[in-house]
């Protein structure tokens, strides 16, 4: 489906309203307050699909002041963001390119969602170790000030060790099963191989206990996978640091090509991929590899100023004025 209009129409509201109503929560801001209209309490979305075959009919629900609520096919979640258990769906926008980009913990709570994505059974482990490291850090504090013994540390050393353990292993085996369909896909559209590189290893308890006296001087817990990162290479090159902007946003899409093909394979899920303003900076070549991709069993939202950017027919074309989205037919 392509989704046209002038710039400040709406597009990215509605590729962001078809996100929150399949995860739960916006890919541009953790502020529920900020998805409610100006001047109003209140807000709704509404999405009407199909899942498998089988209806998949979801409210969302947004009030000043309270938490989200979410209904699927009529039975209410007791938590909005429970939606993504249901549903995939990946999402580029300009703002994504802090996964090249930015600091490391962009990087990392990329993968981690991803990890999820890819292994339902352990998308709680990034939380749960978050959570640990927290409660190791909170009795280092209490330690450091004289309100508790260093024998109160110990469980909570323990904790992290193994958890952080955990998760390292399962980041490791996530990058490693994007690197080559990622790789590929860098390829194709016109770079140095693409690479992922994990930097961390799993920590121990003797590492942590090693380093007990800096943590307790900080307060905070200096080892373990809070502050790994992950490489993301153009062939020898870190893109971070020696990546034009436009090799960003290819890197950004190649990954998420590659996550929807793992999804695909591994899951036997279609994701919705929503791209938004994804063709502006590429050249014909990359828009016609992309438009190959996305016809190769991908179901996708593409948004763009005019029909003519995607260069090939949409199944779907939407016009989108302030307000309004108007479907016009097949290609127009």
């Amino acid at each position: 489906m392509l989704v046209v209009g002038p710039n400040g129409a709406g597009k990215t509201n509605l590729l962001e309203a078809l996100h929150l109503a399949g995860q739960g929560f916006s890919p541009r801001t953790r502020s529920d307050a900020d998805l409610i209209r100006f001047g109003e309490t209140a807000g709704r979305v509404a999405l009407a699909a199909r899942s498998d075959g089988a209806p998949f009919d979801v409210e969302l629900i947004l009030r000043a002041g309270e938490a989200k609520r979410a209904r699927v096919n009529g039975a209410p979640l007791a938590a909005a963001e429970q939606l993504r258990t249901r549903a995939a769906v990946l999402v580029f926008t300009p703002d994504r390119l802090a996964i090249v980009k930015g600091g490391p913990a962009a990087r990392r709570a990329y993968f981690d969602r991803a990890l999820g994505r890819l292994s339902p059974a352990r998308a709680t482990l990034p939380a749960e170790y978050a959570a640990a490291v927290g409660q190791r850090n909170a009795a280092l504090r209490r330690v450091g000030l004289g309100f508790s013994s260093r024998e109160a540390l110990a469980p909570w050393t323990q904790r992290v060790a193994d958890l952080g353990g955990q998760l390292v292993q399962t980041r490791v085996q996530t990058v490693t099963a994007l690197a080559p369909g990622f790789g590929e896909h860098m390829n194709a559209l016109g770079l140095e191989p693409g690479r992922l590189v994990y930097t961390g290893e799993p920590p121990t308890r003797e590492q942590l206990e090693g380093r007990l006296e800096r943590d307790l001087e900080r307060g905070t817990t200096g080892l373990g996978p809070h502050l790994d990162d992950v490489g993301i290479l153009a062939g020898r090159r870190d893109l971070r640091v020696f990546g034009s902007q436009g090799e960003q946003r290819l890197a950004v899409l190649s990954l998420l090509l590659a996550e929807a093909e793992l999804l695909r394979e591994r899951r036997s899920l279609t994701p919705l991929l929503l791209l938004d303003d994804v063709l502006s900076e590429l050249d014909a070549e990359r828009r016609r590899h992309l438009v190959e991709r996305l016809g190769s069993g991908a179901q996708a939202l593409v948004s763009a100023t005019e029909a003519s950017a995607l260069a090939a027919e949409p199944a779907q074309l939407v016009e989108v004025a302030p307000g309004v989205a108007r479907a016009v037919g097949r290609g127009g």
